[in-house]
């Protein structure tokens, strides 16, 4: 086995070398960021644009509103960064998901990618330790979750709510953290896992890496299956606890999963653009395209699913959910809702329906890019009518994006240049380079 790796190494290996002008594009993003940040902080904080609800949401001449909570600049601040924060863990983790599936089907048409798919992992634990800190910021006016008031589920409170009470075994503050550390802590510690294996098997070669990373991977896989839904409740339904959905960690996973995907093929595209990744052809484009084709499918089928059962069902605790997005806090949130639809599914279903388009890099590019768009938009809608009610805006939350995403890039790039972008000695490496479809 040492023989055929090194006939090969020669062939296959890649380093990604250094771009000074890389770094200065995102640390470009994280400036523009900052900037748009300021510009939103400051209109949120003097009022500018900004539009009240008639009941409670009276602002004063400092733009603060007089509600319990922060006030708005602080809390939609708060409420950005765990927004943009828990899709981009999404997209992290989806890298490892991706890459254990991969495993477990002895799938071999996508090793060419496989350490995309070990850089996205890179903003798990940062995300981990962001998602930790901005919560627990959270619960001095608790400005995230509802539940998280005190008294809300003592009877002999004037904040007692018995629906909320009744869900007080699982939302309590203390099993909420083991929780989420739990999550991050299981889907850290195997995204390492799978690296170091990967990382190896390129130093040492033979196939015992690959086995270990096979079993390594169904384990995760099992794990991830409960907790992604779990993390789905925690993070994003209990915003609106009152309100629940039996789809929705399936509904949240298709977000994410289809983001993760238009990362690698957008990471892939950039890479093989600069001339690296020399083994990749549009054979992989093709199969990439077709994920993103049919998962885009699949998180419209979900996303009507949902909808269509609470619409039929008409029940007041379900249907809140779609009217507070549908026409709700004066239809703030309808135009997006409707066009989630369009950039979600509409675009990215004509624009691939066709071989050609899903082996052409301008095309993928294209959808790519509005994939992730939507789908953080998709997440903009699931957190700030149940935060923000009708105080939401966009600039405090498009620069916070902005400076989490150039900071997810320049660790995403990192992570590649540590290592060979081809896993040089995985047993599969040849099916790939001579991958067709």
């Amino acid at each position: 086995m040492a023989t055929l790796t090194h006939h090969h190494e020669p062939v296959v290996a890649e380093h990604l070398g250094e771009h000074p002008g890389l770094q200065r594009t995102f640390v470009t993003i994280i400036i523009a960021g900052v900037i748009v940040l300021a510009l939103g902080l400051l209109a949120a904080f003097m009022g500018w644009g900004e539009h009240h609800e008639a009941a409670g949401h009276m602002a004063t001449a400092a733009g603060h509103a007089e509600h319990s909570g922060s006030p708005i600049w602080l809390k939609r601040l708060l409420v950005s960064l765990w927004h943009s924060n828990v899709f981009l863990i999404g997209v992290s983790v989806v890298g490892t998901v991706f890459m254990a599936i991969q495993y477990v089907a002895y799938a071999g048409w996508s090793v060419v990618i496989k350490r995309i798919n070990e850089a996205l992992s890179a903003w798990i634990l940062p995300g981990g330790v962001i998602m930790v800190l901005v919560f627990a910021a959270s619960l001095i006016n608790h400005d995230l979750f509802h539940w998280t008031v005190p008294g809300i589920m003592d009877k002999n409170s004037a904040n007692y709510d018995a629906i909320i009470a009744g869900k007080g075994g699982f939302l309590s503050i203390p099993f909420y953290l083991i929780r989420m550390l739990s999550y991050l802590f299981i889907w850290w510690t195997f995204s390492q896992r799978l690296r170091q294996l990967s990382i190896q098997e390129d130093l040492n070669g033979g196939t015992s890496y690959f086995h270990t990373s096979i079993t390594t991977a169904a384990l995760f896989l099992v794990l991830f299956a409960v907790t992604s839904s779990m993390s789905a409740w925690d993070w994003v339904m209990s915003v609106d606890v009152h309100w629940f959905s039996t789809m929705f960690g399936w509904y949240v996973f298709a977000s994410w999963w289809v983001s993760g995907i238009a990362a690698t093929t957008l990471i892939a595209i950039y890479l093989k653009q600069a001339g690296y990744l020399r083994m990749l052809n549009s054979n992989h484009f093709h199969d990439l395209g077709k994920f993103m084709f049919g998962f885009s499918i699949f998180w419209t089928y979900v996303w009507f699913s949902q909808f269509m059962l609470i619409w039929y069902a008409n029940l007041p605790e379900e249907s809140v959910y779609f009217n507070q997005r549908l026409g709700g806090f004066d239809g703030r949130y309808t135009w997006m809702f409707y066009g989630n639809l369009l950039i979600n599914f509409a675009f990215p279903f004509l624009a691939l329906m066709t071989r050609d388009a899903k082996r052409q890099m301008i095309m993928l590019k294209i959808v790519c890019i509005a994939i992730l768009v939507g789908h953080w938009s998709d997440f903009y809608l699931m957190f700030m009518p149940g935060t923000m009610k009708g105080e939401n805006g966009f600039l405090i939350e498009i620069g916070v994006a902005l400076i989490l995403l150039g900071a997810f890039l320049i660790l995403v790039t990192r992570r590649l240049a540590s290592a060979s972008l081809v896993p040089v000695n995985h047993p599969f490496i040849e099916e790939s380079v001579h991958h067709t479809t």
